[in-house]
């Protein structure tokens, strides 16, 4: 009976709490398992179907604070991490220190090579001074042994005017004293050699231009020297050669054959224009060097990014003649600097042939010149600034650049072009 009346309050109770009752013979349900807190659907709050016990909630309310070990463990570990960080610093210090001393000694190092240079020049400033001071004295020696015979015979002269007077003026001069007289008054002419006593003039003035050249190749290669430290060796990629092209050297020369070597063409290959890159690309930094064009009567120098034509003989394939290449090119003995088909004269190109042609990249900052490697006269500067004729938006760099050479046909009257050489550069 006990039992009844338990259960149906338990009905009653799932019945009051919306639970749908088990029919007879399932199961019946514990009674804790009834007695949870009803479901409340406008409640913000997440429904748990027990209640936290005491401890759980005062964890969940305020984080466990870490335990002695683990401070003392987090302790060390800072202790540590702050002793890398000082020896870090310390080792920091000290390489600032050492870069400070090693600047030094450098410029010690450069004050005496100058100071060196400087005194083998004033050393031979000196010895050219003493040798036109000998010679100075050479002649001021002829000139005083030619002045001194002036002198006597201007002493001789006075002496007989003397002579003349006094007999003028006892009035007894007889005509043998007259005689004597005109003797003594015969004229004196000058010695033809005395004009060939001069300074040797053209000898210092053949030493004046000579000193002069000194100087301007001198200049020349003090401007070369800073272009040598970025030197770039420089190798023909024998993939892009034309089949009339034979590399030599290891890749550092380049001629034209009459015939097409017998090879497959490779994609690389110029097929049309007679033209090679450069194997190494130059994609950031400061990059150098030159060509030796003296036995090459026509012919373009420059740099091309690789997505420069391969394929025919249209403008996308020719050097300077294309927004993906830049150069200079010695035609008819004309020298033109090209870029997207448009062309300068090149200043600076004195009478003699141009001999070496040295180019110098800037990568980062999208500067290009082109030098005349003896003189180091500009012949062109391609930079990001605005110019007349080159636009200004395809001087900053977007892609690697790759050297250039080509072959050029030279007029009727000459022959072809035969041979073009890198130079091998060295800074000592």
């Amino acid at each position: 009976m006990a039992e009844k009346e338990s259960s149906s309050v338990g009905v009653e109770q799932s019945v009051q709490s919306g639970l749908a009752v088990p029919s007879a013979g399932i199961y019946t349900l514990p009674e804790d398992i009834l007695s949870f807190t009803p479901l409340d659907s406008n409640s913000d709050g997440v429904v748990q179907p027990f209640p936290r016990s005491p401890k759980l909630q005062r964890k969940i309310a305020k984080p466990g604070q870490p335990s002695r070990e683990q401070l003392s463990r987090c302790l060390e570990e800072l202790q540590a991490e702050r002793s890398k960080t000082e020896a870090h610093i310390q080792s920091l210090k000290k390489r600032k220190a050492d870069l400070s001393k090693s600047t030094e000694m450098k410029k010690q190092q450069v004050h005496e090579c100058f100071e060196n240079t400087r005194a083998i020049l004033k050393q031979d400033e000196q010895a050219i001074l003493d040798s036109l001071e000998l010679d100075l004295k050479r002649t001021r020696t002829r000139l005083d042994q030619v002045l001194k015979n002036w002198k006597q015979h201007q002493d001789q002269v006075t002496k007989s005017i003397s002579s003349t007077q006094r007999t003028l003026s006892n009035s007894c001069a007889e005509e043998e004293d007259g005689k004597v007289c005109a003797d003594n008054l015969s004229p004196k002419k000058p010695d033809p050699s005395e004009k060939e006593i001069r300074l040797n003039e053209g000898r210092f003035e053949r030493l004046l231009k000579t000193l002069s050249s000194i100087c301007k190749n001198l200049k020349a290669q003090l401007q070369r020297k800073t272009l040598l430290l970025d030197s770039f060796p420089m190798v023909i990629d024998r993939q892009t050669c034309h089949s009339q092209i034979t590399v030599m050297s290891q890749g550092q020369a380049m001629s034209f054959s009459g015939s097409a070597r017998p090879a497959l063409e490779h994609p690389l290959q110029f097929d049309k224009v007679c033209c090679a890159l450069g194997s190494s690309p130059i994609t950031a930094g400061q990059s150098y060097w030159e060509v030796d064009v003296r036995c090459c009567s026509a012919w373009a120098v420059g740099v091309a990014y690789a997505s420069l034509q391969r394929k025919g003989r249209d403008k996308g394939a020719k050097l300077g003649r294309n927004r993906k290449s830049w150069c200079v090119e010695l035609r008819n003995r004309n020298l033109w600097a090209w870029h997207n088909d448009r062309h300068v004269v090149c200043p600076g190109v004195g009478q003699t042939p141009l001999r070496k042609v040295g180019v110098w990249v800037n990568y980062n900052k999208g500067q290009l010149i082109f030098y005349d490697a003896d003189t180091m006269a500009v012949l062109q500067k391609f930079s990001a600034a605005m110019t007349p004729v080159f636009d200004r938006a395809h001087h900053q760099f977007t892609e690697p650049l790759y050297p250039a050479i080509r072959f050029l046909k030279p007029p009727e009257n000459q022959i072809w072009p035969n041979h073009l050489e890198l130079c091998h550069l060295r800074t000592a």
